[in-house]
Formats: C-alpha cells, sequence, structure tokens
C-alpha cells in the first residue's frame, strides 16, 4: 500500500529515489530538488522463522517488493520512470544470502542479522584454546608497537550477530554452497549486492564500503576482506564482491524491470546512510536512531579508532578521496519491546505512550528489562518486568518500557564520551522511536545534552538520495545539501540528572537480577 499522497500542481524534470530495506519495512521515498518528499510507498518485511532461533528472508519475496515499492512511489508522485535522475539504495547491514555465480540461483534463503543459528558453533570458538592463544599475541603486538589495528583482536569475542560465524556455519552445512566455493563459483552477498546483481540482471556483482565494513569480515584499516579470520574460519576468499565507493555510478538498473534504465548511484549501509541523511559531516557529529534496535554512530573524520568493549568502528562512506570513519555503539529491542507492548494491548496507537508515561509521577518502581535479542555480553539475559504491583496500571508498564531506552541510551552515550576521544558536537535523532517526546526529552536531560530532530525521521532514505544525487550532478555539494535540512524539534535538558538517580539505580538493580538467566 502506498504511505504517501500524490502532490499536485506542476511537476520539475527530475527526480531522485531513496529505498530503504529495513529489518521491518522497505520504504521508498521520491525526492525533488529541495529535498521534499513528493511520493512515497512502503511493504512489511515478512522474516521467516524455520526453526528456533533462525530468522530469514525469502529472497524472491524481498526481490518483489523492492521492485514494488519504487513503482509504487514514483505512481504516486505522478512521474514516469523517464523523470528519476538517480536511484540511491539503503539496505539492513549483514543480513546476507550466497548464490551460484554462472546459474544465479540461491543455495538458502537470506540469513538474517537478528538469526542465532551459530551459536553453538560461536561457544565452541570462544572457549577454544586458539582463541585465547590470539589474544595473547594481539596482546602483545599492541603493545610492542602501539598500533590500534591490532587492539580489536586482542580480545575479540565471537557473537551470533557476526556475519563470519554464520558464514562459517553456511560452509559447514549447505554442501552445495561448499563444492561451489571449491570451483570458485560461490557468491557471498549482503541485501545491496544481491539487489545490485538482480537489478542489472547479473552484469553488476559489488558492494560498497559502508556494508562491506558493517560485515566484521572487511579489515576497516586495510580496507580489504581480512585474509587471517577467512582463513581462520575456513572461509574461502573468493566469495567476496568488489569494494567500490559509497557514492558511485555503479551502472542501470535493466531496462525490462521499471520499462526504462534507472542509474544506480548509491549503494549504502542504514547506519551510515542515516548519519549521511542527518548531514553529520564532520569529526564530532552525532546521530541517535531508535527503530527497531538503538545506534549511536559518531563521525570520527579521518581517523579510524579501533574496537573498545561496547564500541567499534566502521567506514561512514567512500567518495572518492574521501573516507569518512564513525564509532558505533548499538542497544537492540527499542523498537522491538514497544511494538511487543502493542501486541500484548497496552496501548492501542504507538503515539499515546508518550502521553500515558506522562499522566503519572513514576513507573512506581516498575522496572523494564529488554532482553527479546540475544545480548552479545550475556545471551541468557531475561526480558522481564520487575517490581509489579496490585497498583500497577498499564501506563506504569508503558513508563516503564519507555524510561529503559533512555536508560540505555544513557548508558551508551557515557561509553562514548569514555572512549572516543572527539569533543562530541551536535546530537541528531531518528528513527520511529525519535517521535516519543517522552523519550526523546528523558534521553536529553539524562545525557544533558541538546537533541535535535528533523521534520521527516526516515533518514536512511533521505542519505541514500543524498548520496545518490551527489553522484549524479543533482545536488552539488554537502553545503547545499546542509541547507536542505529541516529540524521538526530541538530537545533541551529540563531536568538534573540527579532527579532521574532514583529510578536508574532500581533499574540498574533489575538487570543485575535478570542476568545469567
Amino acid at each position: 500500500m502506498p504511505c504517501g499522497q500524490q502532490e499536485s500542481g506542476a511537476v520539475p524534470a527530475r527526480y531522485v529515489v531513496g529505498v530503504d530495506v529495513g529489518s521491518t519495512v522497505v520504504k521508498c521515498y521520491v525526492y525533488d530538488r529541495r529535498a521534499a518528499v513528493r511520493g512515497a510507498s512502503c511493504r512489511k518485511v515478512e522474516s521467516l522463522y524455520p526453526r528456533p532461533g533462525w530468522v530469514e528472508l525469502d529472497p524472491e519475496v524481498l526481490w518483489s517488493q523492492f521492485v514494488d515499492v519504487i513503482k509504487e512511489a514514483v505512481r504516486a508522485a505522478g512521474l514516469h520512470m523517464r523523470q528519476i535522475a538517480a536511484l540511491g539504495i539503503s539496505t539492513q547491514r549483514g543480513t546476507f544470502i550466497t548464490w551460484h555465480k554462472r546459474t544465479g540461483k540461491p543455495f538458502h534463503n537470506f540469513i538474517s542479522w537478528q538469526d542465532s543459528r551459530s551459536a553453538e558453533l560461536v561457544n565452541s570458538w570462544n572457549k577454544s584454546l586458539l582463541l585465547k592463544v590470539i589474544h595473547v599475541i594481539f596482546t602483545v603486538l599492541h603493545f610492542l608497537t602501539g598500533n590500534d589495528r591490532y587492539l580489536a583482536p586482542s580480545f575479540l569475542t565471537f557473537s551470533t550477530q557476526h556475519t563470519s560465524m554464520k558464514l562459517s556455519w553456511v560452509f559447514k552445512n549447505i554442501y552445495e554452497a561448499e563444492e561451489a566455493a571449491k570451483k570458485n563459483n560461490c557468491c557471498f552477498g549482503t541485501v545491496d549486492t544481491w539487489l545490485l546483481y538482480r537489478l542489472t540482471k547479473g552484469s553488476v556483482y559489488a558492494t560498497d564500503y559502508s556494508n562491506a565494513s558493517a560485515t566484521g569480515v572487511f579489515e576497516p584499516f586495510m580496507k580489504c576482506w581480512n585474509p587471517t579470520l577467512c582463513n581462520l574460519l575456513s572461509i574461502p576468499m573468493s566469495i567476496y564482491p568488489p569494494v567500490k565507493d559509497t557514492s558511485f555510478n555503479f551502472g542501470s538498473t535493466d531496462s525490462e524491470i521499471f520499462g526504462v534504465p534507472i542509474p544506480i548511484m548509491a549503494v549504502v549501509a542504514d547506519q551510515q546512510s542515516a548519519m549521511f541523511g542527518e548531514c553529520c559531516f564532520h569529526p564530532g557529529d552525532v546521530k541517535l536512531t531508535m527503530g527497531t534496535g538503538g545506534f549511536w554512530n559518531v563521525n570520527t573524520g579521518e581517523h579510524l579508532f579501533a574496537s573498545r568493549r561496547g564500541l567499534y568502528p566502521l567506514i561512514g562512506w567512500k567518495i572518492g578521496e574521501e573516507v569518512v570513519y564513525l564509532t558505533e555503539g548499538c542497544i537492540s529491542d527499542i523498537g522491538t519491546a514497544i511494538k511487543w507492548a502493542q501486541d500484548i494491548n497496552l496501548f492501542t496507537n504507538v503515539d499515546e505512550t508518550a502521553k500515558m508515561a506522562r499522566s503519572i509521577i513514576d513507573s512506581q518502581g516498575v522496572c523494564f528489562v529488554p532482553g527479546f535479542q540475544v545480548s552479545v555480553n550475556d545471551p541468557c539475559l531475561c526480558a522481564s518486568f520487575m517490581g509489579l504491583k496490585p497498583s500497577t496500571t498499564r501506563n506504569h508498564l508503558v513508563r516503564a518500557i519507555l524510561e529503559s531506552v533512555a536508560f540505555r541510551n544513557k548508558q551508551l552515550y557515557d561509553i562514548i564520551v569514555k572512549k572516543v576521544r572527539i569533543p562530541l558536537q551536535t546530537i541528531r535523532a531518528d528513527g520511529g522511536v525519535s517521535n516519543n517526546s517522552f523519550v526523546m526529552q528523558m534521553t536529553s536531560d539524562l545525557i544533558n545534552k541538546k537533541i535535535e530532530k528533523p521534520a521527516n525521521t526516515d533518514m536512511s532514505s533521505l542519505g541514500a538520495a543524498f548520496l545518490a544525487g551527489l553522484a549524479s550532478g543533482f545536488w552539488t555539494d554537502k553545503e547545499q545539501l546542509k541547507k536542505l535540512r529541516q529540524i521538526e524539534a530541538v530537545f533541551e535538558p529540563q531536568k538534573d540528572l540527579e532527579e532521574y538517580k532514583p529510578a536508574m539505580d532500581t533499574w540498574l538493580q533489575a538487570m543485575k537480577h535478570s542476568l545469567h538467566w
């Protein structure tokens, strides 16, 4: 169903399309030169759960949804495909597929970043003597050289979220993929690579630096696929696609798909795309995305910070000679927890939740511990409500859920301030949960910082469109993009941190009780 409305009046000659293939929704927006939305469409992403812990996406269904939203959005804008100057594609990260190079046939469904089928493999590796030896070797190397590229391997711990572990699982459990790889006939691709391959009917096989760096199999310091890790996990190096610039002419869509060829001028990972859409172009700029999960990204400019516990480095984007690095920290179960609360009828409309939370003085000691997703630090963390009383109402439960989002934002922000040696500048929020004024205000209070929220919170689509527009000459430079930003609200600290201390201390106690369940 189209999510946008056609705008009446004169139609400019050229437009840019930005598509965001997220974890829950595929969205497409048609933008004019003012970056105003002229048409939009969305489709819900249907995840498959063939076994406990397995999360997959049907590649054919995803492909159909991708094509459909573009057609619907252009139609909603009252345009013809000939009027589209460029296409930019933003995609969820870490979700991947492998297929036969010659036939194009997938060996399996997309394996989602949320999938935990590699749990046994992860546990085996994390307990292994070999990993302990690796820790010692790289600790010594880091001590002797001071080179930050040796820091991350010195405390490397695998998790089920790592693409490398799931890819290792594929070659241990899917015979056809293993055999094809031996004959140099196996292709690996994240969602962007698969879409590029399909859009060009197999003529383009590539990814970009932002998507590659988010797999954990790509070495951000050397800017190449990591041969050491792949040899360690018995993953053949021949499967990986070439890595291109983020804002780049990837070729055009096959004319049979949309009736005319459309230039594909950008592919980018969703969080990096949101960062670009927020115009966080300068070192110290911070982007907070609150969607299915929560992501704090800090622009670190030309400097790549090595992984530190809770934070990891990414390539934000590469445009020509410019390479911008980010440091990222993430929180699971933000939108997931709120959606679950809606599913069990704690509220009807998500827009009600801020008002419900404000209708009471506090949560009456009720705490919500998020733990629907497997935690990297504690795979046995238990999702729970604590402190329930006969007087507890839906409002208390909803407030507890929203408070847990703000408390975790505070925790991650404190880690960033401590570990990232760059003064933090502007903080800009996006994602569906950024529409919740209670969460936004409480987060601002807790971190004692001003937070900006844009008029359009779907920043991943806009970022992809911006990158595509730059590559195609639709927009001239980043300075022009900054002028197109529209801020809807600014949240400034209103309460002292000390006022929240009793509630946060209680919540931290609840977190401790839910560990190692």
